[in-house]
Parts: structure tokens; C-alpha cells; sequence
């Protein structure tokens, strides 16, 4: 009996899902295709049924990473300075840290931080460039708005942009490679708390929003 057509998309769901634990906890280096069907409970050999290779399996993985991100239903959601704050404040916590559910796309970032694999540093150029035109796309219809301390200015707005994604994903490095659990809480606050200044948002209501996660 032939199993029914979402079989298919139920078994690629879920080696997307395994793979991306694995990279986003360990990057790509360092996981085979073997680990990743161990994983989703399923041979080998199901694998190619789905994907040409673990670096087709990467490209999907990371692109719904971002996609899925909490970031991107926030950059997509209603136009206020309010959205804008909650997503640098909800981005880089630690409970999203810990998630291997929902891993954020700044821990796949991470992971491949001088990869010197031509096809891994093409993907990694991809996913920086799309998180920063996410960014960019918000803060120059805020600017316009007049919902933020600085002028329309597009490469001002581009260099904050980069400064906000470097911020988060260099916390993330840095969290993640401490053994202690409060400093590596400090680091994340005190990423966010600087963000958000810089946001325009106070010192009391930035300490709030991050009270609140």
C-alpha cells in the first residue's frame, strides 16, 4: 500500500527539524547526515529521497530558521517603535538561547563564523544579509515616522543595522562559550539594554521590557 502524498512532507519536516537543532547547537562541520537521521528516527538511506546533500539540507534549514524567527514575525507585524523594541529585547535571551526547539538565526550564525567552506560562507553571507534587510526595512519606515532618535539617513540606518546584528550575534558567541550562567545572562543584558538606547527607548522602560521576558 502506497503511503499517502503528505507522508512525504511529514518525513522532510521532520529531518529539517533534527538538522536544525543539530546545526544551530553545532554547526554544520561537525554534523553528518548520519547524526541527523539518527535523530529524526529514520535510515539513512530515507535521506536523499528528500535532499541532494547535507549542504541543500543546510540552505533550507537556515532559510527557515529566519523565516520562522521570532524576529521576522516581529519585523512583519504592525508598524511601531513598540514592535521594533520587542524584537531586540525578545531576540537575544536566554531562554531562546537554551530553546532546542526554536533555535534563533543568530545561533546559526554563530556556528559558522569563519567557515572557510565556500558553500557554508555564501549561506552565511545570505542569512547576515536578509537579518539586516529586515532591520533596515523597519527602521527606515520608523524613521520616517519620526519614531526614532536619528534622521532618514540609508546608510546610517544600513550601519545601525549591522551594529544591532553584530551586537546580537556577537552576545550569542560570547554566552555561549561561558560556563557560568550569570555572566552569560549579564552579557545578553547588557547587549539589549544598549540596543534599545540607542532605539531611543529610556533607561526605566528598556529595564522593564527586559524584566518582562
Amino acid at each position: 500500500m502506497p503511503y499517502p502524498k503528505s507522508h512525504k512532507s511529514k518525513t522532510k519536516e521532520r529531518i529539517l527539524a533534527s538538522a536544525t537543532e543539530l546545526f544551530s547547537r553545532n554547526g554544520f562541520h561537525k554534523v553528518s547526515i548520519g547524526q541527523i537521521m539518527k535523530l529524526a528516527k529514520m535510515t539513512h538511506g530515507a535521506f536523499y529521497a528528500h535532499f541532494a546533500s547535507k549542504e541543500a539540507l543546510y540552505n533550507e534549514s537556515v532559510r527557515l530558521t529566519i523565516d520562522n524567527s521570532r524576529a521576522a514575525r516581529l519585523v512583519k507585524g504592525p508598524l511601531s517603535l513598540q514592535h521594533l523594541t520587542e524584537l531586540v529585547a525578545n531576540y537575544c535571551n536566554l531562554q531562546e538561547l537554551e530553546a532546542k526547539d526554536r533555535p534563533g538565526p543568530e545561533a546559526v550564525l554563530f556556528n559558522e563564523i569563519g567557515s572557510e567552506k565556500a558553500e557554508i560562507r555564501t549561506l552565511f553571507e545570505a542569512s547576515y544579509m536578509s537579518m539586516k534587510k529586515m532591520l533596515e526595512t523597519r527602521l527606515i519606515a520608523l524613521s520616517k515616522l519620526k519614531q526614532l532618535p536619528f534622521a532618514n539617513d540609508r546608510k546610517a540606518i544600513a550601519d545601525k543595522s549591522r551594529v544591532i546584528l553584530a551586537s546580537l550575534v556577537g552576545a550569542v558567541a560570547i554566552a555561549k562559550s561561558l560556563p557560568g550562567e550569570a555572566e552569560r545572562k549579564q552579557v545578553l543584558i547588557a547587549t539589549q539594554r544598549q540596543i534599545l538606547l540607542m532605539l531611543g527607548v529610556s533607561e526605566a522602560e528598556a529595564e522593564r521590557m527586559m524584566q518582562a521576558q
